[in-house]
């Protein structure tokens, strides 16, 4: 079988490995291409990360949004950090859906509607 499948890029604080990995298996079993985060842990205890390196995974990031058709950010708790909250600008720059996990500015979603 050959279809058409709505692309997802998630978008959020790899502090919430769990809800990003909940997100990718339920919108994968609705016939969604998930496009996630390269890893959950930033750096090793004794690994410090460079400017160079969040630059270039700021930018992976912005490319996987490139991709998709719309953007589904994991606010849990409703926090939405620097790095996504520069993520969901950008993707309404280019014009891309944005749902959330959790309602934002008023809004109560359905992941049912989204799909």
């Amino acid at each position: 079988m050959v279809g058409k499948y709505k692309v997802v890029t998630l978008c959020g604080s790899t502090k919430f490995k769990d809800e990003f990995l909940k997100i990718q298996k339920e919108l994968t079993l609705k016939g969604c291409i998930v496009i996630s985060v390269g890893f959950f842990e930033l750096c090793e205890k004794d690994e410090v990360m460079t400017k160079e390196t969040k630059e270039l995974l700021d930018d992976m990031h912005k490319r996987k949004i490139d991709m998709a058709d719309t953007i589904f950010v994991i606010n849990k708790d409703g926090y939405i950090g620097k790095s996504t909250e520069s993520e969901i600008e950008y993707a309404k720059s280019q014009n891309k859906n944005v749902t959330y996990l959790e309602g934002y500015e008023g809004q109560s979603l359905e992941r049912e509607e989204y799909i």
